[in-house]
């Protein structure tokens, strides 16, 4: 595994949507959960996904806020029309808080862009890491008069983070972009103040592209940034956006279900170099471009970076959404709710259809990774 640093967990405010909620704002949201009578006892369960309960069931999920808009606003409503007495709650808290709150208990899903890091397996060999979905990570920026998508490298986008490159027509930049004009604008770096799994995708792209990073900052959900006079911490996808929006000439990375809040914003996107040295978009085509090579190497336990894969078309930053579970649940009806809920989200037919996957820009399991989710799924017990 490429990845074998501690994911720092850090404690949050959660704030959970409700199985009514859609919306995309957890920081306000509360959930309402006085009608819902948690009961482990006397369920029956329909391991095929279509979960029929004979009482009430809570599961809580805490994490990627890059995950939220597909969990809070497409599949929450869904399956509580598929199991109505399954209260299902969301909240964004960021990757690290929801790998944390997971091996707690403190949470029963864990949801994270990031997988957990061989030291903490170690720690806590109950846990599961399983993939549910295709995401991928744009760079976005605000610059005043630019149109178009920018072509930018990770060497680029380490030197801007490392403070390098302080303004926008350095040669640098420029030389990538023949014939647009970039302003003389300072350039202002956005990034994550929470433990994310955003960080650990774009710190992961910039140490596999650029070897200084890679041995003086490296990749992890949390890293020490280097102490750029201009740079900003925002907490989730929803605050780099504002962040990015209400600051000129700011560059930052962010989640692809967030893409069309960061277009409304007004906000410009980049054509990132990949492994083959072509500058592509994050397209549909291209993210399930890298993530067909990425299939071809994912193991049993389903750990595995997606950074950088090869192939023209491939996009550079895509990863799996995994939902971080403990295979022994308190209870056999929490472990049966769990599974059920969990089969549903995988199958194609269901929760990993284009319905629900097109909405925030995510795309389905390739067949045998959807194979490998379901051998892990079986594993939970209680």
């Amino acid at each position: 595994m490429r990845y074998n640093k501690l994911l720092a967990g850090v404690t949050a405010l959660v704030a959970v949507a409700t199985v009514a909620g859609c919306g995309t704002n957890n920081t306000s949201n509360t959930a309402n959960t006085s009608n819902a009578t948690t009961n482990t006892n006397n369920v029956s369960g329909n391991t095929s996904g279509n979960a029929s309960t004979t009482a009430n069931v809570q599961l809580a999920e805490t994490g990627s806020s890059l995950l939220y808009p597909l969990f809070n606003s497409q599949w929450v409503p869904a399956y509580h029309k598929v199991a109505p007495n399954v209260q299902l709650t969301a909240a964004s808290t960021g990757s690290g808080t929801g790998i944390s709150d997971a091996t707690s208990g403190t949470a029963d899903i864990g949801a994270s862009d990031a997988y957990m890091a061989d030291a903490q397996i170690a720690q806590t060999p109950d846990m599961l890491n399983i993939p549910v979905a295709i995401s991928a990570q744009q760079i976005m920026y605000n610059i005043p008069g630019v149109t178009g998508h920018l072509k930018l490298t990770g060497p680029v986008l380490a030197d801007i983070y490392e403070g390098k490159i302080k303004y926008w027509d350095d040669q640098a930049i420029t030389s990538l972009n023949p014939g647009t004009k970039l302003p003389h604008l300072q350039i202002v770096p956005v990034h994550r103040s929470d433990s994310s799994g955003d960080t650990f995708l774009f710190t992961q792209f910039l140490s596999d592209t650029d070897s200084n990073w890679s041995k003086t900052i490296s990749y992890s959900t949390s890293v020490s940034w280097p102490g750029v006079q201009t740079a900003i911490g925002a907490k989730g996808n929803d605050g780099v956006v504002a962040a990015l929006s209400s600051t000129k000439g700011s560059i930052g990375y962010v989640g692809i279900s967030w893409l069309a809040k960061g277009t409304q914003a007004g906000l410009g996107y980049a054509q990132l170099k990949n492994k083959a040295g072509n500058f592509v978009l994050p397209t549909t085509a291209n993210i399930k471009a890298a993530a067909t090579q990425g299939a071809k190497h994912v193991p049993s336990d389903e750990r595995v970076s997606l950074i950088d894969e090869p192939g023209a078309n491939s996009y550079p930053i895509i990863n799996f959404e995994y939902l971080i579970v403990k295979d022994d649940q308190p209870s056999a009806a929490k472990a049966t709710a769990l599974k059920n809920f969990m089969k549903w989200a995988i199958d194609p037919s269901k929760g990993n259809s284009s319905k629900y996957m097109t909405p925030v820009n995510f795309l389905p399991l390739p067949s045998n990774v959807y194979a490998k989710s379901e051998v892990q799924i079986q594993k939970i017990h209680g």
